[in-house]
């Protein structure tokens, strides 16, 4: 139970550090018909980039909530825990992740994240952190908000600071239709941020997310985050496996944090759940930087 506990906030820290990545990204609502109207004024070969980079956004699901039992894995060195959990999320709403006793089926903890801040509930010694994404230091300088997070687990593109995809922001991306192979990448670059997604040729869904990011002062971090066994909800595909890394890079010196996996059993879009948890007043706060500056330094 103790290494539940300890897989429970190493998950919270990796969830935390792997945001980062991703500064103020964006949330997806369909493009519907805006690329027509410019047809006439883009070159062919343009059309079909922001074409396929439509149809990579229109095939994110439309249903507003998705939740379903999971196996929750997390590889960190030598060291690999798996737990039984669920995942509940509601489009701009929450992110919710729950962890449970193998067998017994108590709950050992959560991890939710809304667009107000994150919420972790430690159960075994009654426990909770509670921040909003400015009371951290790093999150803070990195412009950290809510959609970031939603957009990697939703399996969608991003525009950093924006909360939607407009017609205009689709000439932002880069596609290189001449790949070969069965995907093509597209491309973002935000300042320091790179941007990259694999998206099937064929169906235009999204593989692989990764993000890059480097300094003048030679930091360094790569997330990269892998999309497996998509199921279909409705016309839509969502993929049930989910699985990311996340290393940084001091100089010569790199690291990598962690690998978290997140395998559905099912998915369902069930409504009938509550949106924000509560937390008991016999519960002790713990500062969120004391745990982050552990996990993030601890072997």
């Amino acid at each position: 139970m103790k290494h539940i506990i300890h897989f429970l906030y190493l998950s919270f820290g990796l969830l935390f550090i792997t945001s980062c990545a991703s500064k103020k990204s964006m949330t997806k609502e369909p493009v519907k018909g805006e690329i027509s109207k410019q047809s006439t004024q883009i070159p062919a070969e343009e059309m079909s980039k922001h074409l396929f980079v439509k149809k990579v956004i229109d095939n994110g699901v439309y249903a507003p909530n998705i939740v379903g039992k999971i196996s929750f894995q997390l590889t960190r060195g030598s060291q690999r825990i798996s737990a039984p959990g669920s995942l509940k999320m509601r489009k701009d709403k929450v992110i919710r992740l729950q962890l449970f006793i193998p067998f017994l089926g108590s709950e050992v903890g959560r991890i939710e994240f809304t667009p107000d801040g994150v919420l972790v509930i430690d159960r075994i010694h009654k426990e909770y952190v509670k921040a909003t994404y400015d009371d951290v230091a790093f999150l803070r300088s990195n412009g950290l908000n809510f959609y970031s997070l939603q957009a990697l687990f939703w399996n969608q593109l991003m525009i950093p600071g924006e909360k939607q995809v407009k017609a205009s922001d689709l000439e932002n991306f880069r596609v290189n239709l001449t790949q070969a192979g069965d995907f093509y990448p597209i491309t973002l670059v935000k300042g320091a941020m790179t941007y990259l997604w694999n998206a099937n040729k064929n169906n235009g869904r999204i593989t692989t997310a990764v993000i890059n990011y480097a300094n003048s002062q030679q930091e360094k971090s790569v997330l990269t985050w892998n999309y497996q066994n998509f199921k279909s909800i409705g016309l839509q595909y969502f993929p049930s496996t989910q699985s990311f890394t996340f290393t940084t890079r001091q100089g010569a010196k790199a690291r990598q944090h962690g690998e978290v996996t997140i395998a559905m059993d099912e998915i369902k879009t069930d409504a009938d759940w509550e949106e924000r948890s509560t937390v008991s007043n016999r519960y002790q706060r713990v500062d969120a930087e004391d745990i982050i500056g552990k996990l993030l330094y601890s072997k």
